[in-house]
Parts: structure tokens; C-alpha cells; sequence
């Protein structure tokens, strides 16, 4: 990658940030309330931060990494609900595209997606999403090659052992925490969505404006149905655990 500025670590919420257990911290630095942890991780320079949940948060703290740490490229890992009905939880997504699927024109009584800053109307360009760079996709895949990232024990499940799988695919964002069968089928139809959580995109409209990459990998805490209430706090910890040992191998090569 290019630039000799520090990665920016982003998580939501303690618990993603925690799970980085390898983390050095040299120095700390507050602003706007968020505390900037400056140090070390796989053997680059990193300021790790918690950015808090939503959209908001996580843009204005993309905005700080880049603009005040002069950061070369935004990490972001934590969590998310699946929409694949073929992944389980524990599974993990690496994010190919990202999408805000709260954005856009509401017509006829739904809603229909534009790209984040282009006016939702007529005649303007429709096309959704913010991509993940081929050459930079090539090189996490090989990073990632192989690795262990583990899964969830019998005991933890309360039924059979599952071992995470690590895929890449379409992860959507939105300010909504998605608890709700017939939510989770029409944002897995209609947007191809994987995986849905709340601030990927965000940061990912940030991170193109100053012209760096914002990779995003969620490991899957809930279903994103009737009973995530429930799954979310369950199985937070180990979630937020496994993507932070994909995070660790990625760091390698951005």
C-alpha cells in the first residue's frame, strides 16, 4: 500500500476493539470524545479506536484517522448479522462491496437505493456501493490463505461444534440494529447482501473521498432474525474474537 501513515483500526463497539488482544499501545490521544489509541500490531504502526455504533459515529471517526493521524488505510473489525441463510454464526465476511441500504428515494413504498451523496431523484446515476480494490482483494486473500481463524465449541453452540468459514461478499449498512425474518429476506434479495451491520459503508464513503482503501471484516454474531436480541449478546465476545484474528493477518499486507 502506498503512504507511510499508520493503519486506522476502527471497531463500534468494546468488546471488537478488546478482541485485538495483541495490540500494543504506545500512546493515547482524545478527541471528540473518542479515545485514539496509538501503537502497534503485527508489526505496523496502528491507531486503534472505538467509533461507536451508527453511521455518524463511524464517518466522523474515519474523518479524524485520516485528517488528524494521516492514516494510509481504514480497517474496520467487529461484528454483523447474517443474511446468507448458508452461513452460520461465527462464520466471517470479508467485505468485496460495501452498500448503504438506508439510502435513497422512498417510491411506491419502498425504498430505492442511491449512492450516499448523489440526489436520490430521477436521471441521477444509480449504480450502489463501494468496492474493494482487485489488487488489494488479491493480496488479503493470499494473507488469508489457509489460515485458522476457529469457530465455536459444542459447549458454546449448546448443540454441535461449528467451525467458522471465511468468504467475501456484499456486507450492508444501515442505522438499523436487524431483527426481523422478513427484513433479513429482502435485504439478502434485494441487495445481495451476506451480512448487515452499521457503519461499514460509512466508512467506506469516507475513506474513497481522501483517496485510501477501508477494508471491513465482520464475523457473524447473529442471524439477523426473530431471535438476534438474544444471539447478539450470546455470542459477541467469540464473534468479535475470530474477526479480530482475520484483522491480525490482513494487517500484513495493507
Amino acid at each position: 500500500m502506498g503512504g507511510n501513515g499508520p493503519i486506522g483500526l476502527m471497531a463500534a463497539i468494546p468488546q471488537e476493539l478488546a478482541a485485538h488482544a495483541d495490540l500494543v499501545i504506545r500512546q493515547e490521544r482524545e478527541i471528540a470524545g473518542c479515545r485514539f489509541r496509538i501503537g502497534r500490531l503485527g508489526g505496523k504502526d496502528l491507531v486503534a479506536v472505538e467509533a461507536g455504533i451508527g453511521k455518524s459515529h463511524a464517518a466522523m471517526v474515519a474523518t479524524l484517522l485520516l485528517q488528524e493521524f494521516k492514516c494510509r488505510a481504514l480497517l474496520f473489525s467487529g461484528v454483523a448479522g447474517g443474511l446468507d441463510p448458508d452461513l452460520g454464526i461465527g462464520d466471517v465476511v470479508v467485505a468485496d462491496r460495501l452498500v448503504m441500504h438506508d439510502y435513497g428515494a422512498l417510491v411506491g413504498g419502498r425504498l430505492k437505493p442511491y449512492q450516499p451523496g448523489v440526489p436520490p431523484l430521477p436521471g441521477f446515476p444509480e449504480d450502489i456501493g463501494y468496492i474493494l480494490p482487485p489488487d488489494l482483494m488479491s493480496k488479503i486473500k493470499d494473507a488469508l490463505e489457509g489460515v485458522d481463524i476457529g469457530g465455536f465449541s459444542a459447549a458454546a453452540t449448546g448443540g454441535e461444534p461449528h467451525r467458522s468459514r471465511l468468504i467475501f461478499g456484499t456486507i450492508l449498512t444501515g442505522d438499523s440494529f436487524v431483527n426481523d425474518p422478513v427484513a433479513r429476506e429482502r435485504l439478502h434479495l434485494g441487495f445481495g447482501g451476506v451480512a448487515v451491520e452499521m457503519e461499514g459503508a460509512a466508512v467506506a464513503a469516507v475513506a474513497q473521498r481522501f483517496g485510501a482503501p477501508a477494508v471491513v471484516v465482520r464475523a457473524l454474531s447473529d442471524l439477523a432474525g426473530g431471535d438476534s436480541h438474544m444471539d447478539f449478546p450470546a455470542f459477541l465476545d467469540a464473534a468479535a474474537g475470530i474477526a479480530a484474528r482475520v484483522v491480525g493477518r490482513i494487517v500484513t499486507v495493507l
